[in-house]
């Protein structure tokens, strides 16, 4: 689409539109990016006349009669402004006064920021161009249990105390991984190999943080992965500017669909977006973590341990992206027809392709989950056993198809192997998950 100036926002990329409302507004609205709000109708005239200026400046830079094409400028503009957006209840192109709100609200970029419909679009088609030409995708990045660990002082036990000493406290460019923030009373403990997975993930995409935690909490966890602010910039969404409650939308992101993938935890926070989602192992450094989550075990910290930096989460995922994009701009044809989503079910495939799959002795609830999450990843599923069964996935090695499997040397596993490789977009050695008779 055209990036004629019909709109305000000319940039071919997000960022680009921040810093034009930052250099549009900055006279008159210091704190735009604060809490702060237009509080009176003289501070919206006086924001009103400088953007105004600024539009008049930009279209008029060729002209030689300045003056009187500015004039005439400023009084069409009004005529036939369709207002993209707004800005409070300012027009974020002509400045004038709307009644009502409408659209969707773009808080995390600018306080009181609204897009409608076809200007979103329009952005999003213009952004996906640009980037498309640098080689680049989306990649929407969860922060708890993704890429980092926190808890709350109060919530550290006896065998974690040993941490606080170790932590750093926030300020300035840190290169460590452990943090005591005292004024949110939290200690927070980055995953193994983020900084690398960062770096090179951003040479591929443009980079959002998108969790369900407030805003403060975001912002300071952005500040701890990107502290020279070279990743995120504004792109930092928490659950303050969602639009819906306890889900995740990609309508708040100005990326299209189609180019967008999306690395989180928690698939059900993903509903109407699963077909862009790889699913990450959970990490659970805290003792908090995994209590939170039902585990009855040790932690991480508990253990003085942690992810291997080679062979963890990041890590392998990392490698997964790599393919994804080879995949996208170099192997695919038709490049307006390419789509991402397309591109992770056909890598997924690959993962289990040629496994022939029965299950034995699965609690029932598990078991329908568990045979999608096998088809997805290539194999085949059967109920009965046959010569062409490469694996029985049992939780009890007593069952009858178990001990076929033994009898006739098939690969006799635990159901973890196969959620093992839809982690890691990789069959796992079968001989790690080993079903083993009980004594």
């Amino acid at each position: 689409m055209s990036g004629a100036p019909d709109s305000p926002i000319h940039s071919s990329s997000s960022d680009d539109f921040i810093a034009y409302l930052d250099e549009a507004l900055a006279a008159s609205l210091p704190d735009a990016s604060s809490d702060k709000e237009v509080e009176n109708q003289d501070e919206l005239e006086s924001v009103r006349i400088k953007r105004r200026k600024f539009e008049s400046d930009e279209e008029t830079e060729e002209s030689t009669s300045e003056g009187s094409v500015k004039q005439n400028l400023e009084e069409s503009v009004e005529d036939v402004c369709t207002h993209p957006g707004s800005f409070g209840d300012m027009c974020i192109r002509c400045g004038k006064k709307l009644d009502g709100e409408s659209g969707v609200t773009f808080g995390y970029i600018h306080k009181g920021l609204r897009l409608h419909d076809q200007e979103i679009s329009r952005l999003r088609s213009t952004d996906a161009n640009n980037l498309r030409s640098r080689r680049k995708l989306y990649l929407i990045l969860d922060l708890d249990h993704t890429l980092l660990n926190s808890t709350h002082l109060a919530h550290l036990n006896s065998e974690e105390l040993h941490l606080i000493p170790q932590a750093d406290s926030v300020g300035g460019v840190s290169k460590s991984s452990l943090f005591k923030l005292d004024k949110m009373h939290m200690m927070t403990k980055l995953r193994p190999f983020v900084r690398t997975f960062l770096r090179e993930a951003s040479e591929m995409f443009e980079m959002y943080i998108y969790t369900m935690g407030d805003r403060p909490y975001a912002l300071e966890m952005a500040k701890l992965l990107d502290p020279q602010g070279e990743y995120f910039n504004a792109k930092v969404i928490s659950r303050d500017d969602g639009t819906q409650k306890h889900q995740k939308g990609l309508d708040i992101v100005l990326g299209q669909e189609s180019a967008v993938v999306i690395l989180d935890d928690t698939e059900h926070a993903w509903v109407k977006h699963k077909d862009n989602l790889i699913l990450m192992e959970r990490y659970h450094f805290f003792g908090s973590s995994c209590r939170q989550f039902g585990f009855n075990c040790k932690s991480l910290a508990e253990l003085k341990s942690d992810e291997d930096e080679a062979e963890g989460a990041l890590a392998k995922i990392l490698q997964v992206l790599k393919q994804i994009h080879y995949k996208f701009f170099y192997e695919l044809e038709d490049i307006a027809e390419r789509d991402v989503r397309q591109v992770l079910k056909s890598l997924r495939r690959e993962v289990l392709s040629g496994c022939v799959i029965v299950f034995s002795r699965i609690f029932h609830g598990a078991l329908p989950s568990l045979r999608k999450m096998a088809e997805q990843l290539g194999a085949i599923c059967l109920t009965e056993l046959d010569p062409s069964v490469t694996h029985v996935v049992a939780t009890d090695a007593g069952t009858e198809k178990a001990r076929w499997a033994v009898k006739e040397k098939r690969f006799l596993v635990h159901p973890r192997w196969i959620e093992a490789a839809n982690y890691f977009w990789e069959k796992q050695p079968e001989e790690n998950f080993v079903l083993k008779k009980k004594q």
